[in-house]
This record gives C-alpha cells, structure tokens and sequence, in this order.
C-alpha cells in the first residue's frame, strides 16, 4: 500500500484528494461508492499498475480528505461529473477508462454520455446501468417504509440515526448490512443502524485495520454530502436526452449482492433488457459475489477488469 501515492489536486474551489499509482498512456479512474472511498480500490489498483497502467481513485467531493461543498444539502451529481472532467483536465488527461462501484457508477455512465470521447470504456460493480432520472428512483417504491434508502431520504433522519455513534461504527454497521444477501429493511419502530446487533463479526475479508481506515477518513469528512449525494439525488435531471451507452462496458454483479433482490433488477439483468441501453455490454456474475465483491474476492474482480482493459486498449 506504500507505494500508493497521495496528491490534492483544487477542482472548482474545491481540494479533491487523489490516490495514484502507475504510469504510462492507459489510464484507470476508480469511482467509489458508499460507505466507501479511495481504500475501496486499493487492491485493483495495485493490480492495474503493475499490469502497466496509471491508476487514479479520488475522494468525491465531501468524501474522506477531499474538501466539502460549502453547502453540502445541495451537492448533486452533476458536480460530482464536473469535478472529474475538471481533475482529468488538471492532471492531463484525455481520454480515461473508468471503473465504479454501487452509486459511482451514476457519475461514470453520465460522464460517458456528456464526454463519450473521453471514455475508452466502463467497468461497474454491483449497480446496473440505468438513467439517473428514471427508474432507479423507484426501485423503493414496492418496498416496506423501513428500506434504507427511504429512510436516508427523509431529512434529518439518517443524521440522528448516524449522530447516536461514532463514525467507526457507522461504517462497520453498513459494512455489515451491504454484505448481505438480503436488502437492509427496518422495522416501524426500528433504525437502520439498529438491524445491526453489536456484537456481529465484521465479514472475514474486512480487517479491523480496514476499519480504522474508513472510520478516520469518514471521521474527518462526516455524512452530510454522503446523504445528499447519492441518497437524496436520485431523481436528478440531467438534461441528457439520448441515454444510450456507446462505449464498451462490463458489469459485474455478485450472486449474493442484496441489490439483486431490488424488485425487477435481476430480471433487467438476466433478461438482457440492460443491453437495450448498453449495446456493448458484457455482464458477469460471480456465484460467491456480495455487494462488497472488489474487496471480497480482490483476485477475481482483478482478473475481469484487466480481461476487460486489454481487450480494448
């Protein structure tokens, strides 16, 4: 992990911070997700420098050690599509593949409608592809009131819900949650935070020196923009009217990936409907996968994406 370097590059106003390794004309840019950060890719980019490639993972805006907006309750992803095109053009950098993970692959996909020609291609983990404005936001609609993405929608909740315990612990209980099979559903009377019983290991591949990773960095960013964006963005309209993919893409979902069992979604994938808005779409699942597949099975998650990268260099 020491030979991952650590740089802070200002992108409209703001200072993002960047983990890199790597060099040469093939880059990789690797977009988190939540409750993730730079960390969440450290073995893949490992793997993709020493394949030959540059390997860049920032902190979104708000996230771990990159500064905050100053007004976090309007953060939107449009700005997390802004700041990339605006860090790819400090550092340098015309054309890029990038590699999402959950609610990062918003920001990938729209980057790649708004800039196809600076996309060689997308890797995504966990999420499958469709508009930002259109049915993602309904997937909780068949769902009980407890579903976790209700409940973080709802102003003010979430945040006494996280503020009862220690950034660490927020971090741990999701972790916890996301790793299972099932979507995390509160009862009536229940918190999210709640469904987790403390005395619950952390899953076998997720060290407690992971964990005092993550709990540092959220300790210094906190949950404002987290909340915001992805959680209360969703229905954002991007102004983007021909929403086809057009660059080659690969996704990868996990067997045991709760997000398979939002309503519709394995069907959307399984049936091939996906491909109808990405015709260039190679999809894998991985029998043992959970929602956390890159950290999970690090080793096979970096097999597909240098698979993928080389075949479309």
């Amino acid at each position: 992990m020491d030979q991952i370097q650590h740089k802070f590059i200002e992108v409209q106003g703001l200072k993002h911070h960047v983990a890199e390794i790597g060099s040469g004309p093939n880059v990789v840019v690797f977009l988190h997700g939540f409750p993730e950060i730079w960390y969440s890719w450290r073995h893949q980019m490992l793997a993709v420098a020493e394949a030959g490639f540059r390997a860049l993972a920032p902190d979104f805006r708000g996230y771990g050690l990159s500064d905050p907006p100053l007004e976090p309750e309007k953060a939107s992803f449009s700005d997390l599509i802004e700041d990339l095109a605006a860090l790819l053009d400090a550092v340098g950098i015309d054309k890029v593949f990038l590699v999402a993970k959950d609610f990062g692959a918003f920001p990938a996909y729209s980057f790649s409608l708004l800039h196809q020609e600076r996309v060689q291609g997308i890797v995504t983990l966990g999420i499958p592809y469709r508009p930002l404005s259109g049915p993602p936001a309904g997937y909780h609609d068949p769902l009980p009131e407890g579903f976790y993405i209700s409940r973080w929608q709802e102003p003010g909740r979430a945040e006494a819900d996280f503020g009862r315990l220690d950034a660490k612990t927020v971090v741990r209980n999701t972790y916890i949650l996301f790793s299972r099979s099932e979507i995390p559903i509160a009862a009536e009377n229940q918190e999210i935070m709640d469904i987790v019983d403390p005395s619950t290991p952390l899953p076998p591949w997720f060290t407690e020196g992971d964990l005092e990773e993550y709990g540092s960095l959220y300790r210094k960013s906190g949950f404002r923009t987290a909340l915001q964006v992805p959680y209360r963005s969703f229905k954002e309209d991007l102004g983007i009217t021909d929403v086809i993919i057009k660059v080659p893409a690969l996704l990868v979902m996990g067997e045991k990936d709760y997000v398979l069992k939002f309503p519709g979604t394995e069907e959307y994938i399984r049936s091939g409907k996906v491909k109808e808005l990405i015709p260039q779409l190679e999809i894998v699942f991985s029998p043992e996968g959970t929602h956390f597949i890159q950290e999970q099975s690090p080793d096979e998650v970096n097999q597909l994406i240098l698979g993928f990268l080389k075949k479309h260099i």
